[in-house]
């Protein structure tokens, strides 16, 4: 056995030791010791293999994967460009507190120094984005080496799982020729593992956290719900009478004290006057409404922050106290509560809730908000729902009906639109169950790749719904969308492209139905198996006066 494939063969071995149960591989010469330890331990039922041509998508797999699965998945690349080509998907899972590990291939030094090709510099590539970065040495044919790789995995695989939800590493391995196997499976040292299938270094379960947070000091609070901890929050609010607001309205919140029009009310300053917190307790990190940014900059309130193990949000660096986790406690008093409090926002949320439908019942269809409220209406029960990172996110928070019993995923770590129907794949076949997306035109063409799906490969019960509005419809609803830059706004931002989705689909063999109404739209998301795509196409020119009536609407029902 030549020194790359007996690396190789450790390194994978170890890994499923570790608990990996999913890999991703994207293609190439350097990383072959690898694909074929990959491909041995699929076909043995080790491990299940995803193998994807587009290391973009291969990431974002990966990294979907790993959100739902909660373990570290391994993603694996060849040299050069290939690496640089993972850096989105390692940003994401460094903000949003996913455990990917990212293995590279790599040159060996000699090779390196001598300008060849596919070399770039691989040595931190991922800069401070990863937990941990290490290069392995190149595999020689002396003793120790077993001890080595497989201790280097598991440090590996313990930085990746370290914390409340983890984060990437990266591990870069440099390979010698030859690449492929040889034919001889005998190396001159044993390279077994731990008996009875153990690993190689066992660590602390790192996943379990005491809670810190576990009672408030003042009876007048909010629960801002961002990108974990959802049931958590609902136990809080119930417990102690603190209104639940959450960046998906009341998508995945359940409880009374959930309020599904939060996003809404929030946006109202003269409300928020008459409802202004003591103290807010934000579970993760917010990101998509401003109303809540400028809620947590507050001099006058006291924030609370379960960072879950990753950075914590600061806008006005007034953060009070920050834990890892939290928990309502349940003995004795629950300490000072406001009795009408609750109620108060209960009120206001029936009175919003009540406006803000009736009023998209008068708007034309198909709209953002609109066809996300029937999306979000049709799920089956215990859905997944992976949600694009421009409109789909808000419009799901501001016109969605409460459905405690769905899951949500977001790309919020980084809050970028690369690769999200990849991650949509990977997260649907870590969840078990119906799973669903909705995406923007842009964010779905952004990763069309993520439909290439070969013919060895799994394709999930999942279906992508798009709304196409023919360009970047967020930007109708931020400053360059005003009619003071009507001038320049299609060309550089509205940017409309004109792809019809059809034909794409049918180039990737992809199942596609484009929806002209409600009862269409309702049927076509029935549970079937296999990846399809739904589009719905609307135009984009109203989607500003959309908004500014809803907001009008839900301002005169709270507010008269």
């Amino acid at each position: 056995m030549n020194p790359s494939t007996a690396q190789a063969e450790v390194i994978v071995d170890e890994l499923v030791r570790n608990g990996v149960r999913h890999a991703v591989l994207a293609p190439g010469s350097r990383n072959a010791p690898l694909a074929y330890a990959l491909h041995r331990a699929a076909h043995a039922a080790r491990l299940r293999l995803h193998v994807r041509i587009d290391e973009r998508s291969a990431g974002f797999l990966a990294l979907g994967l790993a959100a739902r699965t909660h373990r570290p998945v391994p993603v694996f690349c060849t040299s050069g460009t290939a690496a640089s080509n993972l850096h989105p998907a390692v940003s994401e899972a460094y903000h949003a507190g996913v455990p990917l590990l990212v293995i590279t291939a790599d040159r060996p030094p000699e090779l390196r120094a001598a300008g060849a090709n596919q070399t770039i510099d691989q040595h931190r590539l991922y800069g401070s984005e990863v937990r941990l970065f290490d290069e392995l040495g190149v595999a020689e044919a002396r003793s120790g080496q077993n001890a080595y790789w497989r201790s280097q995995v598991c440090r590996a695989w313990s930085a990746a799982a370290c914390g409340l939800r983890g984060g990437p590493v990266h591990l870069n391995v440099p390979f010698r020729e030859p690449l492929v196997p040889d034919g001889d499976t005998e190396w001159f040292e044993s390279l077994d593992g731990r008996p009875d299938g153990e690993r190689w270094t066992e660590a602390a379960d790192h996943g379990a956290a005491p809670s810190s947070l576990s009672r408030p000091r003042a009876g007048r609070g909010l629960v801002l719900v961002g990108d974990w901890g959802a049931e958590a929050a609902s136990a809080w609010g119930e417990r102690f009478g603190w209104p639940v607001l959450s960046e998906v309205g009341g998508v995945g919140v359940s409880g009374p004290a959930a309020i599904s029009t939060g996003m809404w009310l929030l946006n109202l300053p003269e409300f928020v006057r008459e409802h202004r917190p003591e103290q807010v307790l934000c579970v993760g990190r917010p990101t998509v409404f401003r109303q809540v940014q400028q809620l947590l900059a507050d001099a006058g309130v006291e924030v609370l922050l379960a960072h879950g193990g990753i950075d914590w949000p600061a806008p006005a660096h007034n953060v009070r106290e920050v834990a890892a986790t939290f928990e309502a406690e349940t003995g004795g008093a629950p300490g000072p509560i406001d009795p009408q409090w609750l109620t108060s926002w209960q009120q206001a949320d029936q009175k919003a809730t009540a406006a803000l439908h009736a009023a998209l019942d008068l708007e034309r269809w198909p709209n953002g908000p609109a066809v996300a409220r029937e999306v979000v209406d049709a799920l089956p029960e215990n859905s997944l729902l992976v949600l694009g990172s421009s409109n789909p996110s808000r419009d799901v928070a501001l016109a969605a009906r409460q459905r405690p019993d769905v899951l949500v995923h977001r790309n919020r770590g980084a809050a970028g639109i690369d690769g999200t129907v990849s991650t949509a794949i990977g997260a649907a076949a870590g969840h078990g169950g119906p799973a669903y997306a909705l995406l923007g035109d842009l964010t779905f063409l952004h990763d069309s790749n993520g439909l290439v799906l070969g013919p060895y490969e799994q394709r999930p019960d999942l279906t992508i719904v798009v709304f196409n509005d023919d360009g970047g419809g967020i930007f109708s609803l931020l400053e360059q969308g005003g009619p003071e830059h009507s001038g320049s706004f299609d060309r550089v931002f509205g940017t409309p492209h004109g792809t019809d989705l059809a034909q794409l689909c049918a180039a990737h063999g992809v199942e596609h139905v484009q929806v002209p109404g409600h009862a269409e739209l309702r049927e076509a998301l029935r549970p079937a198996p296999g990846l399809r795509v739904v589009e719905v196409r609307a135009n984009r020119d109203e989607l500003r006066a959309v908004h500014q009536r809803l907001h009008a609407a839900v301002r005169s029902a709270l507010l008269g």
